[in-house]
C-alpha cells in the first residue's frame, strides 16, 4: 500500500493539470513558451503517474479497470469484478 502522502500529491497533481488545461492549450496555441514556463510545475500533465485507485501502487497498473494487477488477481478471484473468471482448458 502506497503512503498516503503519495497517493494525496498525485491528486493534487491531477486536479492542477485539469485546472490549468484551458490555459496550457491557449499559450501553446499562440507559441508563448514564456508563459508556459510561469505556469507551476505540476501543472503539466507529463509528471503524472498512474497509480491503483484502491492501493495506490505505481507498477503493474491496468489501464481498463484503473488498479493494478495484484489488487485485478485478489478481486477477479473473488469474484468482485463482472465477466472475468480464471482461465481453465
Amino acid at each position: 500500500m502506497a503512503k498516503e502522502s503519495m497517493k494525496a500529491r498525485e491528486r493534487k497533481r491531477r486536479r492542477m493539470s485539469a485546472k490549468y488545461a484551458e490555459k496550457r492549450k491557449a499559450l501553446l496555441e499562440a507559441g508563448d513558451y514564456e508563459g508556459l514556463q510561469k505556469l507551476p510545475k505540476n501543472a503539466s500533465p507529463v509528471r503524472l503517474h498512474n497509480r491503483c485507485k484502491l492501493t495506490g501502487r505505481p507498477k503493474g497498473y491496468m489501464r481498463i479497470f484503473g488498479i493494478s494487477r495484484v489488487t485485478f488477481r485478489e478481486m477477479a478471484n473473488q469474484g468482485l469484478i463482472p465477466g472475468v473468471r480464471k482461465a481453465s482448458w
